[in-house]
């Protein structure tokens, strides 16, 4: 069966012809590019890329397939995904079905055959834009007139949609808390656009976790008696996630707070500080960040377009953060292009990482941080 023609659109007006794979139909969304040259399971189901399409820089993907264990949500959350060569075959011993058998199942548009140096170099350039992938529009100048009247990130509530509609415990999904880490700590997880693999690594530090939706009031939370508070990562713009930034302000001082992700931008918001657009952001398994206090260097993987602002503060002469809760650590540093990628609450227990520590299927270098956690909530192990 022969494939159907499809076209990527740039809202600059840069064209890429190739053929779809997996859905036919049209989406549009934010153009972003990923350097991982594994995990392509792992990002298409990853709700920080819900309304981008991704573009994989590695050229070919599929190779090992698709299976029912390592998903981090429960379906396909890009808005389109393009490659060089997707393979037809799934060569692993745990593949259920291929590449392209998932979107087609998913109803999301892949398309392959494009030049994804070109397109990668494209947004590098001139940073993410919008974007439209099409089967059934392929007139170049009707396609990008469309993509242009579409929406952009900026100012994009999107937690709401990938959020959990009703409560849940975690354990329903990664199974028990490790009870040899010693006590087992409650925790209240406000689901953004929560990555299971988030839940794993809780889990495996002896930490009980109750997954609430995004625009849960903190009041319940409060209520609950729990040992912490985590806040997940999650797409959109962190400034119009109004809900997250008024939760976690009347959380703060309360009980121990982690985030990742979207949740670190919230808690930066929440300490008064401000937020931007990337140009073109951090999506990969690569960034090398900093932690200040010990002077590590820890190779980490991103998915992010927004970032915290580190002159959002004024500073003492230790350099601390003065906020309304007190001096606050700017803790990692990203060293490719020093975006502030983490911070730590001196004088109230809070702490929040830019990256994913939790990363599947790698790297694996900050794990240690769920430890951390653990010791905020009064033990560890």
């Amino acid at each position: 069966m022969t494939a159907a023609p499809a076209l990527l659109a740039l809202e600059d007006g840069t064209m890429f012809e190739g053929t779809a794979f997996g859905a036919e139909g049209e989406s549009f969304g934010e153009a972003v590019f990923n350097t991982g040259m594994a995990g392509y399971q792992e990002v298409l189901t990853d709700p920080s890329y819900s309304g981008q399409i991704v573009t994989m820089t590695a050229p070919q993907q599929g190779n090992y397939g698709v299976n029912d264990e390592d998903p981090e949500s429960w379906r396909v959350q890009v808005a389109g995904f393009a490659v060089r060569e997707a393979s037809r075959r799934a060569s692993s011993w745990r593949a259920q079905a291929t590449l392209g058998d998932a979107l087609a199942q998913a109803g999301v548009i892949g398309i392959e055959g494009i030049d994804t140096r070109a397109l990668t170099v494209r947004l590098r350039t001139a940073g993410a834009m919008r974007a439209g992938v099409s089967t059934v529009d392929l007139d170049p100048a009707s396609l990008v007139e469309r993509v242009r009247a579409a929406d952009g990130m900026a100012g994009a509530d999107l937690a709401r949609s990938v959020s959990t509609p009703s409560a849940y415990e975690a354990s329903e999904l990664v199974g028990e808390p490790d009870a040899t880490q010693g006590p087992v700590f409650r925790v209240a997880a406000y689901d953004f656009g929560m990555k299971r693999n988030i839940l794993r690594r809780l889990a495996a530090r002896g930490i009980a976790t109750t997954v609430f939706p995004a625009e849960t009031p903190a009041a319940e939370i409060a209520a609950g008696g729990y040992d912490g508070v985590f806040l997940s990562n999650g797409p959109g713009d962190p400034a119009a996630t109004a809900y997250g930034i008024a939760a976690t302000r009347e959380l703060l001082g309360k009980v121990p707070i982690f985030g990742i992700c979207l949740g670190s931008q919230l808690l930066g918001l929440a300490l008064g500080g401000t937020t931007y657009k990337m140009p073109y952001g951090h999506r990969g398994v690569n960034q090398p960040v900093r932690d200040l206090a010990t002077g590590k260097v820890e190779i980490t993987s991103h998915n992010h377009g927004f970032a915290v602002d580190p002159a959002s503060w004024a500073r003492d002469r230790d350099g601390f953060a003065l906020t309304d809760y007190g001096r606050v650590s700017l803790s990692h540093w990203n060293l490719n292009d020093g975006t502030l990628e983490g911070m730590r609450c001196v004088d109230v227990p809070a702490f929040a990482v830019q990256y994913h520590p939790e990363a599947a299927p790698g790297p694996h270098d900050a794990r240690y941080l769920f430890g951390e956690f653990r010791d905020a909530m009064g033990g560890n192990g």
